[in-house]
């Protein structure tokens, strides 16, 4: 029992780490394609965030956690070399006083929790088929990241919403906007629809990846001890 324990906790490890790994590629990859990154910021990949949610619905939510902490600490190291960290641009941000707090807090709210959360992927790995939970799974995951970048996007880049309605959008949709809302409100608009532009393709594209992916075989739920 003691040595399958241990075989079975070194395959979990191994196919986290293959998993990152493949993340991590699928990322950098789609960083170097033009077409999917919008003119104004923000981009979306070929679901490089599915291998992550494959990883909590295989081994649970609990070891989906870890790994994608593992995954948000990666992905600020990444951007910190790319240079274009929002760690960064916090530094920068309009009318701010406390931009080492702001900084911090960014950290925490666009990485640490919104890559975090895609550990919640395996939450219907079981009641549900395969395909069912996999799908439901990586749509909840990838909607909670969306929710989190809203929720950042209201706090800390709500004063860039005039400027995003009225030269990064439609100029007609964009004028009713400004005409219509103001103030917070209009802040928490701006962050719907920017993180939405890419958020909404990343989310269609990685339900639609993982109703595929689930008819592998080798993507089962396990269960092993933590």
């Amino acid at each position: 029992m003691k040595n399958e324990n241990k075989a079975g906790g070194i395959h979990r490890l191994t196919f986290s780490a293959v998993m990152l790994a493949l993340a991590t590629a699928l990322a950098l990859v789609c960083a170097f394609i033009p077409f999917l990154h919008l003119p104004y910021g923000g981009g979306f990949t070929l679901a490089s965030m599915l291998p992550i949610v494959i990883v909590s619905y295989v081994y649970g939510v609990k070891w989906g956690l870890f790994t994608s902490l593992t995954y948000a600490a990666i992905q600020i190291v990444m951007d910190l070399m790319a240079g274009k960290s929002s760690v960064i641009i916090a530094f920068f941000l309009p009318d701010s006083d406390q931009t080492i707090i702001a900084a911090i807090a960014i950290i925490i709210i666009d990485y640490i929790i919104a890559y975090g959360v895609l550990g919640i992927g395996g939450v219907f790995r079981k009641g549900a088929s395969k395909t069912k939970g996999l799908v439901l799974g990586s749509v909840i995951a990838t909607a909670a990241r969306y929710i989190a970048h809203i929720i950042s996007g209201y706090i800390f880049y709500g004063a860039y919403a005039e400027w995003f309605f009225t030269e990064s959008f439609d100029p007609d949709m964009g004028a009713k906007i400004l005409g219509t809302f103001d103030g917070e409100l209009l802040a928490l608009i701006y962050s719907v629809i920017y993180n939405g532009l890419y958020m909404i393709p990343e989310i269609v594209i990685t339900a639609v990846c993982a109703a595929i992916i689930s008819r592998l075989p080798q993507i089962k739920a396990k269960d092993l001890p933590l």
